[in-house]
């Protein structure tokens, strides 16, 4: 069987669980030939492997890179790493959190890629308004790649699903469900994917947090939006601790530029 195919097959077998993938082809426990066939007849998006000449490299430098990506819409804005923001933040922002952040995004939308996580709150406020003003926006998900989670955000997991200038990108295939440990996972690539992230509101301890600490380990520039809310702000803490303050989509470019 091609190694390909036997990847891809086992990618879905043990529904993208990285260690389990890796654990079945170092120990060579491939799976029967009809079923590998049966499981790649069954999948619907297109896919990319760490095999592919498509993959970019740039992964492969990665602690744990990405065995095998699901994916709808355009791989290629993976390689505009140049211009790939990510921007990040709570699911329940305040109204001073929502505004920073649509008046943000709104201004560098056609200028750069916005990259998020699809999450309620900031994630959607940030893919909502690339979009909405003519911009592109790259949506990884931490569940199946079938599955739109919350499903809230079903309006805009679909409209990013069939916009040919976006992406919709996940480790998990088919109708894998949310998993609690596959969000901090798949935040790793939220990080990896941008070359700098913003964070306009968030808590201390938070996903944002874990993003934020991947985009540290790989180096990447992180800009935060001051707050506030001095009891629990994540941003004012990433600030303490060395993050760029930016206040407004001038601050940002300069930063991205």
């Amino acid at each position: 069987m091609d190694s390909r195919n036997l990847l891809i097959a086992e990618a879905v077998y043990y529904s993208g669980r990285w260690a389990d993938v890796v654990s079945a082809i170092s120990s060579r426990a491939y799976l029967p030939d009809e079923e590998v066939v049966r499981i790649l007849r069954n999948i619907k998006c297109k896919v990319v492997t760490i095999l592919d000449k498509e993959y970019p490299q740039y992964l492969k430098k990665m602690y744990q890179p990405p065995l095998v990506l699901f994916y709808y819409g355009n791989l290629s804005l993976l390689n505009d790493y140049n211009i790939n923001i990510g921007i990040v933040g709570t699911r329940k922002p305040s109204e001073a959190g929502a505004k920073v952040t649509h008046d943000i995004t709104s201004k560098i939308a056609k200028r750069y890629i916005v990259v998020s996580g699809l999450a309620a709150g900031i994630d959607r406020i940030a893919h909502r308004t690339s979009i909405n003003f003519g911009g592109k926006t790259i949506a990884v998900l931490g569940c199946g790649i079938e599955k739109c989670y919350p499903t809230s955000n079903q309006d805009l997991y679909d409209e990013i699903k069939k916009n040919p200038n976006c992406l919709l990108i996940s480790e998990y295939p088919g109708f894998t469900p949310p998993h609690k440990d596959n969000f901090p996972f798949r935040n790793r690539l939220i990080a990896q994917f941008s070359k700098a992230i913003l964070v306009t509101e968030s808590k201390r301890k938070s996903g944002t947090a874990i993003t934020v600490g991947y985009g540290l380990f790989y180096g990447k520039d992180i800009m935060c939006v001051p707050s506030s809310n001095y009891n629990d702000s994540g941003c004012n803490l990433f600030l303490k601790e060395g993050a760029i303050l930016v206040e407004n989509s001038e601050h940002v470019i300069e930063i991205m530029e």
